[in-house]
């Protein structure tokens, strides 16, 4: 999630699992009806699951690396390889960082040492995290990216549009559908009307599926 550097403390979710609140904005890095819950019925059962070959995937808020995470864990589980990218503005710090508990939420806790090694790993470097999953971090505003034709898959986990109505543009979006290949996916947790048409006026083929807990519905686009 990006951010200006605001207060952030540490809550646990719905399915007890935790997340990171900013109390000035709000808001939330995570569903506060389950962080883990929201990011495999998003990220995962409606994006990763369309792909079972090698894939490039694009986070746009790699926040608490749980979204990484997880996919670590799938890519792990299915054999296939993952190079993944997320970019960040605003990374959160170690001490933060060991107060997450996703590793014993999903009863993993053999893996902890490899969520540990995703945040510990330096910026800008693209890591062998295990022989399936690569990543790199990148440091920037989402505004200041540019990428093209790189990737099959979108996370776009950026906060709200209540909160940062910049970052669910036609200008990001457009920055989004050049990023990915012919025929790759965005997924993302917002169901607004507003981030619809911002999509389809760049290009997207849009569709509504239906939401995490607590949420009604999400939005999925593809590159024609």
């Amino acid at each position: 999630m990006q951010s200006k550097p605001l207060k952030r403390e540490l809550i646990i979710t719905g399915d007890g699992s935790t997340t990171i609140h900013l109390p000035e904005w709000n808001e939330q890095y995570h569903s506060k009806h389950g962080a883990i819950q929201e990011a495999y019925h998003v990220f995962i059962k409606n994006g990763l699951d369309l792909f079972d070959n090698d894939l490039a995937i694009l986070e746009i808020g790699f926040g608490t690396g749980l979204n990484a995470f997880i996919t670590l864990l799938e890519a792990e589980r299915r054999k296939i390889n993952i190079n993944y990218l997320g970019v960040e503005a605003y990374p959160i710090s170690s001490d933060e960082v060991s107060m997450l508990n996703y590793a014993q939420s999903l009863a993993v806790l053999n893996k902890q040492i490899l969520f540990d090694t995703m945040h510990q790993t330096p910026w800008e470097e693209n890591i062998a995290i295990t022989s399936w999953f690569q990543l790199e971090k990148v440091q920037a505003q989402f505004e200041n990216i540019s990428y093209q034709n790189q990737f099959d898959l979108i996370y776009f986990d950026a906060f709200g549009a209540r909160v940062q109505p910049q970052l669910w543009t036609e200008t990001i979006f457009k920055k989004m559908y050049d990023a990915l290949k012919s025929n790759g996916v965005l997924v993302t947790y917002s169901a607004k009307g507003s981030v619809r048409r911002a999509m389809q006026a760049v290009g997207f083929t849009v569709e509504r599926l239906p939401g995490p807990p607590g949420k009604r519905e999400m939005l999925r686009a593809r590159k024609n």
